[in-house]
């Protein structure tokens, strides 16, 4: 893992190191602009010799911009991108170097070969080829090949060789997801709310006068998007995540206004039900590698994330910007004079989002063997890519 290889972890975080796309943040070019920033700004270490005399020195950056007479210097902007973007462009760096130093010490190297592969697997998704794929990220995202390789595709390939293991999908989960996309929805209208007084109180006004339901949900719903459509949702599929929710919505009838449906410690829905959706006239075999590949997709970003989570969890990282240490046991650290880091162990960390653009390949799986189709009703429960 040669520091002259472009596509290792030290290449990576050297030539696209701010690149926020794997993380699902906009505004790649100002980002990548503050980031370049801040690499300088944290090239000159404390206690450094003086500066060689002036006829030595860098020459001076050009001015970037003239508004009639007045000027905009590179440094300016450096400034201003630095204070936006300083924070977040160094959270960026160091979970690229976190990930860089766990393959050190396990011996992963990423190869070209392996990234020029998986941008091919990815491009054929959305059927177009490698080179189609990257006009469209430069059009639409303004991120050249060598950014997306280096900095989404390396990323996400490294994690996915650190969690190192395979992913289970059972034939059980594979019914699941079948019901969940093909089978009855239940119509509805939601109202939200994360106030028990308030809750009863709404839900006693909605069994009263069910007509105005759309009313007492831009009343009282605390969720903006459904308030703002008279409650409206999406159609509720069985096995999408809340069972208490699936549960009450899929035993009401046309009309019919639900109880109060406790669906997290402190928050409650309340449906009305507008009936429900066919299910699709689609076999299960029909769809079966479609959903093989859903399932592969959902576990392997689980198991990168659980990875990315430990990984940070216990790195030893000093923040000198948000004034912060993290990892396990840690005394406060060393600093530039001026800084107090604050402790900050057991905190969560953002997951990596890979699954934005890319998504791992199944390796060493076997795919489910063909099985006769559920009835869209009922299905079974949930997940190497291997089979039980």
């Amino acid at each position: 893992m040669g520091e002259g290889n472009p596509l290792s972890p030290r290449g990576f975080l050297n030539t696209a190191a701010v690149h926020r796309l794997w993380l699902g943040v906009g505004g790649t070019v100002v980002v990548l602009l503050a980031g370049l920033v801040l690499m300088q700004s944290f090239r000159a270490q404390p206690g450094q010799a003086a500066p060689e005399p002036a006829a030595k020195a860098a020459p001076k950056r050009p001015d970037v911009a003239r508004v009639g007479k007045e000027t905009i210097s590179y440094d300016m902007v450096a400034k201003e991108c630095f204070d936006r973007y300083g924070k977040e462009v160094l959270e960026d760096l160091i979970n690229r170097m976190i990930i860089q130093q766990a393959c050190e010490e396990h011996g992963i190297t990423i190869t070209e070969e392996q990234i020029t592969a998986e941008v091919t697997r990815i491009a054929k998704r959305f059927n177009l080829d490698a080179a189609e794929w990257y006009r469209m990220l430069q059009a639409e995202r303004n991120v050249s090949p060598q950014q997306y390789r280096q900095s989404v595709i390396w990323p996400m390939l490294a994690l996915k060789a650190l969690a190192g293991e395979q992913v289970d999908i059972t034939e059980e989960e594979m019914h699941k997801a079948f019901v969940r996309n093909y089978g009855p929805r239940v119509k509805a209208k939601l109202i939200l709310i994360n106030n028990p007084r308030r809750a009863r109180e709404c839900w006693e006004k909605c069994s009263k006068d069910p007509d105005n339901f759309e009313k007492f949900a831009q009343e009282y719903s605390i969720d903006t998007n459904s308030r703002a459509l008279g409650g409206t949702i999406p159609p509720i599929p069985r096995y999408s995540g809340n069972d208490a929710l699936e549960s009450a919505a899929f035993k009401l009838k046309e009309g019919e206004i639900s109880g109060l449906i406790e669906i997290s410690t402190g928050t409650y829905a309340i449906l009305k039900c507008e009936g429900q959706t066919e299910p699709a006239k689609i076999s299960f075999e029909d769809v079966r590698d479609s959903l093989y590949e859903e399932l592969l997709e959902q576990k392997t970003q689980q198991s990168v994330a659980k990875v990315f989570e430990n990984l940070k969890k216990n790195a030893k990282v000093d923040n000198f910007l948000t004034q912060t240490s993290t990892g396990p046991n840690r005394p406060f650290a060393a600093q530039p004079a001026g800084a107090a880091v604050q402790q900050t162990s057991g905190q969560k960390p953002a997951a990596p989002n890979t699954a934005a653009t890319a998504r791992p390949a199944a390796t060493n799986g076997t795919r489910p063997a063909a099985s006769p189709a559920p009835a869209s009703g009922t299905a079974s429960s949930a997940g190497k890519a291997t089979v039980r």
